[in-house]
């Protein structure tokens, strides 16, 4: 294994200034950290993690702890998106990434537990029951902290603008000339508090009357949930025109409901999705949707977790608001008044 001691042979300097020139510190000369460079990559010198972690008390080691409600793991592709962004942002700063869960073998544990035995620096937590025991005590436990899309106030939070993007969804469908607009929303959380006040916010700004029926609770990425809310509406004597669903996903559900009730989409009833993910815009007709940045919700949680752990003195416990964008596309019919 190739060691400082044998680039600094190579370029006929001290062990000291190689390290120094590999870690980034500015007393060295740029032709001299250019030499050690190159030589460290011409010998295939990797520094070793364990001397690493003794000197800066650091394993450069981050855990993710994600456990959708559907048990979807990493086929979510949504949150899917978000994690590998903030696994490729966190790899660029020389951290590895580990999955926090329950279980050692056939040891179980705490998620605090799973964290303090891989010894991680910090976590990123998405898409979990955020009131369950162990994730409240990991959340209130001394190690760096960042949630994806849920608020604790005593921790960095990165949001995708859930409020914006419900009133540019709604907006839009007043535009196309709808009033009987409904909304399947997904399971009781903060995203959902959110989007659904949006809705009735933004519905009472253009004096819209919702009917309590419009209204309906499913379950995100949840197809036969989807469905089957949305059996009740197309079954009610005054019928929604258009149909907002709680993601993509979900929406692939009520989209095979309507057409086996023999409907078509958009000339007998619109459909709206959320998330803006890829193949909703290769359907056909093409997915009126709100895509959320999940480039930006990945770097946002990498950037700001690694703040917290590299500088925890001076980095502010604070929430990033990452803005979506409206998807148009062809799902929602004009309608004439």
């Amino acid at each position: 294994m190739v060691s400082m001691k044998d680039i600094a042979l190579k370029c006929g300097v001290s062990v000291a200034t190689v390290s120094k020139a590999l870690n980034g510190y500015s007393d060295i000369g740029d032709e001299t950290r250019s030499q050690i460079k190159q030589a460290a990559a011409e010998l295939g010198y990797f520094p070793n993690s364990a001397a690493r972690a003794l000197k800066t008390n650091r394993t450069y080691n981050i855990g993710v702890l994600f456990v959708d409600e559907a048990r979807s793991g990493l086929t979510h592709e949504y949150f899917a998106s978000v994690l590998d962004n903030f696994k490729v942002n966190v790899e660029k700063r020389g951290y590895d990434v580990t999955f926090i869960n329950h279980h050692i073998g056939t040891r179980a544990m705490s998620y605090y537990e799973h964290c303090r035995y891989r010894g991680v620096d910090g976590v990123v937590i998405a898409c979990v029951n955020f009131d369950e025991p162990e994730v409240v005590e990991l959340i209130n436990s001394d190690i760096p902290v960042v949630t994806i899309d849920h608020i604790f106030n005593n921790r960095t939070a990165i949001i995708s603008d859930n409020i914006a993007g419900m009133r540019d969804l709604v907006t839009y469908i007043h535009s196309m000339g709808h009033r009987k607009i409904a909304y399947i929303h997904g399971a009781d959380s903060s995203v959902t508090r959110d989007r659904v006040t949006s809705f009735y916010r933004t519905m009472e700004e253009l004096q819209i009357e919702i009917p309590e029926s419009y209204v309906q609770e499913g379950i995100y990425h949840d197809t036969e949930s989807a469905a089957s809310r949305t059996r009740e509406l197309l079954a009610l004597k005054s019928r929604p025109t258009c149909i907002i669903y709680p993601d993509d996903f979900a929406c692939i559900g009520g989209i095979n409901e309507i057409k086996e009730q023999g409907l078509h989409i958009p000339d007998d009833i619109s459909v709206v999705g959320y998330d803006g993910l890829h193949f909703t815009q290769v359907l056909e007709p093409k997915l009126t949707t709100l895509k959320q940045d999940t480039y930006l919700l990945g770097k946002e949680a990498a950037d700001h977790l690694i703040s917290l752990i590299e500088r925890p003195k001076t980095t502010l416990i604070t929430r990033a608001v990452v803005k979506g964008k409206l998807l148009s596309g062809n799902s929602v019919s004009r309608l004439s008044h």
